[in-house]
């Protein structure tokens, strides 16, 4: 895979109902500025994945692209890990 300047994320496939799409969940982990406690913190993202192979539970790849439709920025680049 080539370098690029654009924004990757690794997440969860977390519905894969549209035609083409399927929404991404991906998790991150911040400490609270007072009271440094750890929280998790997740961002639902729609991407775009052309062949319809994301299953939900899967773990993927996404890449920012253009605009694809009024609420689809994003890719599916590679799938990491099946869902068992």
């Amino acid at each position: 895979m080539r370098e690029t300047k654009r924004k990757q994320r690794e997440g969860v496939v977390v519905s894969n109902r549209g035609d083409k799409t399927v929404v991404v969940r991906v998790d991150r982990q911040v400490r609270h500025p007072i009271y440094k406690r750890v929280m998790r913190l997740s961002a639902r993202f729609k991407a775009h994945d052309e062949k319809n192979e994301c299953h939900n539970g899967d773990k993927v790849l996404i890449m920012e692209t253009r605009p694809l439709s009024a609420t689809k920025n994003w890719r599916v680049v590679e799938i990491l890990e099946r869902a068992k």
